[in-house]
């Protein structure tokens, strides 16, 4: 397993092939991922704490615990944790490439564009 901090949060690999990536993300309170899309993946977000906000080519959605949804490839998504508890969620990628250099950032509260 690999972890990572982010201003947002964090995030552990918990499992990789060349086929599929799964993480845990974890996201902070008031804090948000990037407006983003992905050209090689599809993924498919299961919330496994708190309540989440997620944003898909502009329309807002909540998700509370056991709840998913899917972000085909292409789809401008984030998530954000309005919340004053984390937000977790298990995310599945799927596709042909799952590196994080296959992130398009399109607005980000953390200067990464």
């Amino acid at each position: 397993m690999y972890s990572e901090e982010r201003p947002w949060g964090s995030f552990t690999i918990l499992e990789e092939s060349d086929r599929y990536k799964v993480k845990r993300i974890d996201v902070k309170p008031g804090q948000r991922l990037s407006y983003q899309s992905h050209k090689k993946r599809d993924e498919l977000w299961m919330i496994v704490q708190g309540t989440a906000v997620i944003i898909i080519d502009g329309k807002e959605i909540e998700k509370k615990y056991g709840e998913f949804v899917t972000i085909k490839k292409e789809q401008k998504h984030r998530i954000e944790n309005r919340g004053g508890e984390n937000v977790s969620f298990i995310e599945i990628q799927t596709g042909s490439y799952f590196g994080e250099d296959d992130i398009i950032r399109y607005q980000d509260d953390y200067s990464r564009i």
